[in-house]
């Protein structure tokens, strides 16, 4: 059942943790498990009470990439296209979705289990996790996950994961730029929930606007990016919490967002 690969808690209000549920098949991406995961998040994306989305798994792996038993039960060209495009719409859907998505990592994240994290906004590990990309150890370079990590890491440190397939620590992550804050295993929830809680107060239009502004942007010129970003302003500034906000500041007092 599609209900039991991912399971649904709300650990704080305004949060929504999302566990990857195979922890016997390390959590990897079997099409049933990618299927669930988009229903998820599209059932987040209609729901404006929910400001931050925790990406968390069960077991000792994050996630191990793709269900490769699966992949190698079928193997024609139609089938791992679909697979992979199954895979990209996960992928984009993190990123669509108004919430901030923040990955909470208790262990290894291998292949698209390292794009998955790397497609999140945000990522908090624990010292034990680990990270690589290692499909070119089987002859399958990680064209996707290459996508993801190009724009989280700089080319060199990209291409390095990408061509050596070699596992970096917890801590190369975090100064590479794939993730943002390490800690021991025993904090790792207080801590991503404490991350989580610094973001639930903020107006939810405000977030969603700038998290879409965010990666527009990026993919663009600085011209264009500067266009983009001055017509969100304009519309973000013409919101309720906004007008609050800027008056509380000038009125030297705490907003009052309903």
């Amino acid at each position: 059942m599609t209900d039991q690969l991912i399971l649904r808690d709300e650990p704080v209000p305004g949060v929504i943790r999302l566990t990857l549920n195979r922890p016997d098949a390390f959590n990897s991406l079997s099409e049933e498990m990618l299927a669930a995961l988009l229903n998820e998040l599209a059932r987040l994306a209609e729901s404006p009470d929910i400001k931050v989305v925790i990406l968390a798994a069960a077991g000792k792996a994050f996630c191990a990439g793709h269900d490769l038993k699966q992949m190698r039960a079928q193997p024609s060209l139609e089938y791992y296209e679909g697979l992979f495009g199954q895979c990209s719409e996960v992928m984009l859907a993190i990123q669509r979705i108004p919430q901030i998505v923040i990955a909470q990592v208790q262990g290894i994240a291998t292949a698209a289990g390292c794009q998955l994290v790397a497609m999140c906004d945000l990522a908090v590990s624990s010292n034990q996790a680990r990270f690589a990309v290692s499909g070119v150890n089987l002859g399958l370079f990680c064209s996707t996950p290459s996508v993801a990590l190009s724009r989280n890491l700089s080319r060199k440190q990209a291409m390095y994961m990408l061509v050596t397939g070699e596992f970096i620590s917890a801590e190369q992550a975090r100064d590479w730029g794939l993730i943002n804050e390490v800690c021991g295993p025993e904090e790792l929830e207080d801590i991503t929930l404490d991350l989580a809680r610094k973001i639930t107060p903020k107006p939810g239009v405000a977030l969603a606007l700038g998290k879409r502004l965010f990666y527009e942007q990026v993919e663009t010129s600085i011209q264009h990016a500067y266009e983009l970003a001055g017509k969100t302003m304009a519309c973000n500034m013409m919101d309720e919490s906004a007008l609050e906000g800027v008056q509380a500041f000038i009125e030297k007092r705490k907003p009052d967002w309903k």
